[in-house]
């Protein structure tokens, strides 16, 4: 499993480029995955459909590497010495944005999508979940050896299952959003003891 999605030649600047993925990921919000077009991705971003089919295959790996593209933090780029810290630092960045409530209600959507378009799901598996899988195993294994961590506790396999629970869980639980406060208290309630950290 890499930690990146892999490169796509292109000649748009690195703001161009950053530009070009914030348009793909606010139509995703405005219009849903089914209802978003290749059409009107090259309208709104001034690009011509046939680059966008030589630059991606489809719609379906462009909304996946678009999602990689725009993700507020990235986990292989948090080391804070500790597993609580890291955990800790990625709940921060991710709040740092001030779009988290849109960014759970849009991967729920996409979720939903991905159910019903094996396409999209291969393509978030292979540019957004399996890199984020990486990094997750990355920043553990970097907990290992500096001697935090025991390398077989089984729940660390379950880190980003947790995570995903608490987040996807809240809103059906509770009716309300996962804020830092609630991320805080499960990382220390339920994610450091599964760990065998205190």
């Amino acid at each position: 499993m890499s930690t990146d999605a892999p490169a796509r030649r292109t000649r748009l600047t690195p703001e161009r480029e950053q530009e070009f993925y914030a348009a793909v990921v606010e139509m995703l919000r405005e219009v849903g995955y089914e209802a978003l077009t290749m059409d009107a991705i090259a309208s709104r971003t001034r690009s011509s459909k046939a680059t966008l089919y030589r630059q991606w295959k489809g719609k379906p790996e462009l909304v996946a590497t678009a999602l990689r593209h725009t993700k507020p933090v990235r986990i292989e780029e948090i080391d804070t010495g500790s597993v609580r810290g890291d955990l800790r630092e990625l709940v921060r960045c991710h709040d740092a944005t001030g779009d988290s409530k849109r960014d759970n209600e849009l991967m729920r959507a996409l979720g939903q999508a991905a159910h019903q378009n094996p396409d999209l799901f291969q393509a978030l598996r292979q540019l957004l979940i399996e890199p984020e899988m990486a990094a997750f195993d990355g920043m553990l294994q970097r907990a290992v050896e500096r001697g935090e961590l025991a390398a077989d506790v089984p729940a660390r396999h379950f880190v980003p299952h947790m995570l995903i629970g608490a987040a996807m869980g809240r809103p059906l639980i509770e009716g309300v959003e996962p804020d830092p406060e609630f991320a805080f208290r499960y990382i220390d309630a339920v994610v450091l003891p599964a760990l065998r950290l205190t």
